[in-house]
């Protein structure tokens, strides 16, 4: 991977974190399909690239973040309890991934399926009245074992966590913050089971490259694209993607 590859990438994962349609599974599609990598290889360089966005979320809430140092903070307490169980569905569905899924067309066909799925998910709406601090402990699990599901490409984190939050009634302003929120300690444990378990050795200008990208770009479309997705649906942009990967793969 050279320098100019490393920065498309970045900038791909920058712009479609913040979007219901599955970074981690338009980011592998790219790798595996221009990059010619293995899915092992994409997925570990894939959960690397969220390092950028990740730095982005702690610099746009910092505030957030600063009024949770207070241990009797219910986000903090949402943070850790989801936390907690985004790694019972999280760590095994990893492993499952990376042991199973050695082809690229293999691996193509399972993230095409799980777009559309995220896509039918995006359909389902509950009644938002709720705030951060009327978030039940239940809550708080569901909304994490859901989010350890985003761990396969092609399902999209903010799709599904925000799902979740809006079935269980809470509103959208709330869910968007905690489901950004949330992301942080899950990219944390992301990178850290990968460093474990991975192979993919990420060179050092490349990796610069591919952070100062993600970073960059993830911080000036945050706001931009948190706006444009209030107002637009992208439940049939995810299916419609899923259906052309199918196809494209299947062809």
């Amino acid at each position: 991977m050279d320098p100019f590859q490393a920065l498309v990438l970045g900038a791909l994962q920058g712009i479609t974190e913040w979007l219901p349609v599955s970074s981690e599974g338009q980011t592998m599609l790219a790798m595996m399909n221009w990059l010619d990598m293995r899915p092992s290889d994409a997925l570990s360089c894939s959960i690397f690239l969220h390092t950028g966005t990740m730095l982005a979320v702690i610099v746009r809430f910092r505030r957030e973040f600063i009024d949770m140092l207070n241990m009797e903070s219910k986000l903090m307490r949402t943070v850790i309890v989801a936390t907690l169980f985004t790694g019972v569905t999280g760590v095994p569905l990893y492993m499952l991934f990376r042991e199973s899924f050695k082809g690229g067309d293999q691996a193509t066909l399972l993230i095409g399926g799980l777009l559309i799925i995220t896509g039918l998910m995006l359909r389902l709406r509950g009644s938002s009245t709720r705030d951060r601090e009327d978030i039940t402990t239940k809550d708080m699990a569901i909304l994490g074992l859901a989010q350890g599901f985003s761990i396969l490409p092609g399902v999209s984190r903010s799709g599904t966590t925000l799902t979740v939050l809006l079935m269980r009634g809470v509103k959208q302003d709330e869910a968007l913050l905690i489901s950004f929120i949330i992301s942080v300690p899950a990219v944390l444990g992301a990178i850290a089971l990968d460093c474990l378990t991975g192979s993919l050795s990420i060179q050092s200008l490349p990796g610069a490259a591919m952070l100062t990208s993600s970073f960059i770009t993830g911080y000036a479309t945050m706001d931009v694209l948190m706006r444009f997705a209030r107002n637009i649906s992208f439940s049939w942009f995810c299916i419609s993607m899923g259906m052309i990967t199918l196809a494209l793969t299947v062809m």
